[in-house]
């Protein structure tokens, strides 16, 4: 049984701070960051400032047999709060594909947990969830007052971290331009190709890198997420899905530009932006692609297209992002919901199988959990995920350092402009290595 008691807070982000300093010495621990009061336009949808679970009660991770029920599983025996991710490689389980590539940091393709403790930020109030079998004495005021006291002694010495490019620039030239010659023949519209860089040998502060990447570049998708020896920092600007009630959300991402210090010339990249033909019409590929994904568990004819190709300021980029929303149909559940729209579309492609078979042939690395989605589940299998891109992972045991970036390829595509716009979507993990 999960009780809770809510707290008044007088410094939120004194309190945000002090809550990732406690949770970076338990596990599991994840913590969802809205970046509410940094951003230039807020979530519309966020329900909280932060969401965040620490300690482990019950959880179910990666299998041969089929993930996604294990998860429904643990949804209907519990109906409680649930945490956890998607890695890209469960596409294996729904379509019959596989996954042969490079993987340096051999995470799990699926974890997810039942928390002793959540914790939701909005505003000034802070509510605990605990579950009465973890509770400190007959309250929570002692966990309270050890996350606001919690002192981390550990300290990482600074190493210079030497990058690596698993594909060189006339690598992914020549890729692109075979993606187009593909894409010539009919066998795809476009494909979402990516390449991997990455570090060896390093020993490091994944909490100190969230703290820096956050201040370069707060987007409303962040998350800190440690689960034994692997963690994820990420500054995901893209919603995958959302649920509350039967009303499904995705917003999809594509269509980028950098942005500039001088407010004239940033108005007129954000102008170039809008009218681009090109990152329009890649943008509007994948929303009848998402169409389609959340039609399969819609009510008949409630699928609609909310925004189209919306620009969205971020700290590094200018994005194009669209909103397309449904009706569930009652038949259908929540797992029912990801699992028809899993990948998503902004990360492969069109058609999705195609794509996805054509991912793996050209690219040199195993996404793992990049690409993926990190996010929960509430009590009422209403749940909000995000999409993992402008990430790093880490696995601490193998001391491996990895991030990935990519761009939609179509028949149109400049393979010297897509490479830039892979190291302009990087920019701000390079900042934060340096």
């Amino acid at each position: 049984m999960r009780k809770w008691i809510d707290f008044y807070l007088k410094d939120k982000q004194q309190f945000i701070n002090q809550l990732l300093k406690w949770g970076d010495a338990k596990n599991p621990f994840v913590l969802l960051n809205s970046n509410k009061d940094k951003l230039e336009q807020r979530d519309a949808y966020a329900r909280y400032d932060v969401v965040a679970a620490a300690g482990l009660y019950k959880y179910v991770s990666a299998c041969t047999k089929d993930c996604f029920e294990q998860i429904r599983n643990l949804l209907n025996e519990n109906k409680d709060w649930v945490f956890g991710y998607f890695a890209y490689d469960l596409k294996n389980q729904i379509e019959k594909l596989n996954s042969e590539n490079f993987d340096g940091l051999e995470f799990p393709e699926m974890y997810f947990f039942i928390p002793q403790y959540v914790f939701l930020i909005k505003d000034d109030k802070l509510d605990i969830g605990y579950l009465t079998q973890f509770e400190c004495g007959t309250s929570v005021a002692p966990l309270f007052y050890e996350i606001e006291t919690f002192r981390n002694e550990q300290e990482i010495t600074e190493q210079n971290i030497k990058i690596k490019s698993r594909v060189s620039k006339n690598e992914y030239i020549n890729t692109v331009r075979s993606i187009q010659e593909d894409i010539r023949k009919g066998a795809i519209y476009e494909v979402n190709y990516c390449q991997e860089f990455f570090a060896e040998n390093i020993n490091i502060s994944p909490l100190q890198l969230y703290n820096k990447l956050n201040t370069v570049s707060p987007t409303p998708f962040s998350v800190y997420f440690k689960q034994n020896q692997n963690y994820l920092v990420s500054a995901s600007p893209e919603r995958f899905l959302l649920k509350r009630g039967n009303h499904v959300i995705s917003q999809p991402i594509k269509g980028t530009a950098p942005r500039s210090e001088n407010p004239d010339e940033d108005a007129k990249i954000r102008e170039m932006l809008v009218n681009n033909a090109k990152e329009r019409a890649e943008n509007i590929m994948i929303v009848d692609l998402v169409r389609n994904d959340l039609s399969k568990t819609a009510v008949a004819g409630s699928v609609k297209v909310e925004e189209l190709c919306r620009v969205y300021q971020f700290k590094q980029v200018h994005q194009l992002i669209s909103t397309v929303s449904s009706q569930l149909d009652e038949q259908y559940d929540a797992i029912d919901v990801i699992r028809a729209a899993f990948p998503m579309g902004s990360m492969t492609g069109a058609p999705k199988i195609r794509a996805m078979e054509l991912i793996e042939q050209y690219e040199k690395t195993k996404r793992g959990l990049y690409s993926g989605a990190v996010g929960y589940f509430t009590p009422e299998q209403d749940f909000d995920f995000n999409v993992v891109i402008r990430s790093l992972l880490y696995n601490k045991d193998r001391q491996y350092l990895s991030y990935m970036v990519g761009s939609a390829i179509t028949y149109n595509s400049d393979a010297e402009k897509e490479f830039d716009e892979c190291l302009l979507k990087a920019k701000a993990i390079e900042e934060v290595l340096k």
